[in-house]
């Protein structure tokens, strides 16, 4: 039973390699589509890059913003303003009327890398054509507040802008804030996600020199396959995916719809390696342990769990470990980077919002090109179509270069 202490989500917005919003982008998950496909740039023959598959954008974020909008802002920045505002109207609070104060609204929004793409456009021009050339604009352009900067303003937030920096558990990381913000009282409503697009040369190139990327350039479709026996590497994609969590108090005075319950959140750190996990999972199992915990869940009650598995021979089988230590072996599990690529900084909160849906909606996405299960993976991992599950608790696992690790605990409403 809810209570006036709880963190509810109201509202939910994304824009993804499988679509330009959360209600296409989960069909696309639930029909087993795949957002990967091949490159088509020319600096791809210019530097030899052994890499020319990616997860690209279903829909332009310039389709969507306006002309003068967009130019003024990096194309991580687009993303976010894309899905902020698909959850602001989700959430029923895009009216004339405004339903919240300025000072109890915030915004947290996490990125991974912030605004390569503009850094290294800019850092072109400045050594190519001097600097005239460059533009005023370059600075908030590649902060990595940028995204959160500019949400903030369009939202009117004075309750506070933050803007978590954790690698690849950005996303979750900035949820994972939000729901203290909102259990400690400070405001009243968070719109907190990760956005993330550097789609160019320079990440993929130390990625692959990484030798963390699927070279499977001649079959896109079935490069990333998580907990797979065959697995070399993830694949890179770009995104964005924003929440509208609000005090459960706030939510049932105005009325809102509430998709489901942010119950509890969990956070650790490896203290291992600076790119590779803990190969047991021990950091990662204290963040599934600290979100069941604070969310007041037992772990026999988790029938489902929203893996981070990236596709990499190390960390899917480190996760694992840590999945069946903190949770068991009895939740279905699926791995959306399969059909998503990943989405670096955003991917938590994409996966995040997809693992509410599979408890409002009960039922759970396959993970793509699963075909032989890994032997030392041992979960029950959903392959080949989606799977009706009646659920009331779902996990979503992220993890970041850096040993950073955040646990989120979803129950329905």
């Amino acid at each position: 039973m809810s209570t006036a202490n709880d963190v509810v989500v109201t509202g939910l917005g994304a824009t993804t390699p499988l679509g330009g919003d959360v209600t296409t982008t989960w069909q696309a998950l639930l029909d087993g589509r795949s957002g990967v496909g091949r490159l088509e740039a020319d600096w791809l023959d210019r530097f030899d890059l052994p890499v020319r598959i990616a997860a690209q954008l279903a829909v332009e974020p310039t389709e969507v913003l306006a002309r003068v909008e967009a130019r003024r802002m990096d194309r991580c920045e687009q993303v976010a303003m894309v899905a902020a505002r698909q959850a602001w109207a989700d959430a029923g609070l895009a009216g004339e009327e405004p339903q919240v104060e300025p000072e109890r609204l915030a915004v947290v929004v996490g990125t991974g890398i912030g605004g390569a793409m503009t850094m290294l456009q800019q850092d072109d021009l400045l050594e190519t054509a001097g600097l005239r050339k460059v533009s005023p604009l370059t600075v908030p352009m590649l902060m990595p507040n940028g995204p959160a900067a500019w949400v903030g303003l369009d939202l009117g937030s004075r309750g506070g802008v933050h803007a978590p920096v954790s690698a690849c558990a950005s996303g979750a990381e900035a949820l994972a804030w939000a729901w203290r913000m909102l259990r400690a009282g400070e405001v009243d409503v968070v719109v907190a996600g990760g956005a993330e697009a550097c789609i160019t040369a320079l990440p993929l190139a130390g990625f692959a020199q990484a030798r963390t990327m699927s070279t499977r350039n001649d079959e896109p479709e079935r490069a990333s396959r998580p907990f797979d026996a065959a697995r070399d590497g993830f694949v890179l994609g770009e995104g964005a995916g924003l929440m509208v969590l609000e005090r459960a108090e706030f939510a049932r005075a105005r009325g809102a719809r509430v998709h489901g319950r942010l119950a509890g959140v969990g956070t650790s750190a490896d203290a291992y390696h600076i790119t590779g996990p803990e190969p047991e999972g021990k950091g990662a199992a204290r963040a599934i342990a600290a979100a069941l915990r604070t969310g007041g869940i037992d772990p026999k009650d988790v029938g489902h769990v929203n893996a981070h598995a990236t596709s990499t021979p190390v960390g899917d089988v480190a996760e694992a470990a840590a999945i069946r230590s903190a949770v068991g072996d009895h939740p279905v599990v699926t791995a959306p980077k399969s059909a998503l690529g990943h989405l670096l900084g955003a991917a938590g909160a994409v996966e995040a919002i997809a693992t509410l849906l599979a408890v409002r909606d009960g039922v759970v996405p396959p993970t793509l090109n699963l075909e032989n299960l890994d032997p030392a993976v041992r979960l029950d991992v959903v392959a080949g179509e989606a799977r009706r599950v009646e659920l009331t608790a779902a996990v979503n696992d992220s993890f970041g270069f850096g040993g950073h690790n955040v646990a989120l605990a979803f129950t329905s409403a």
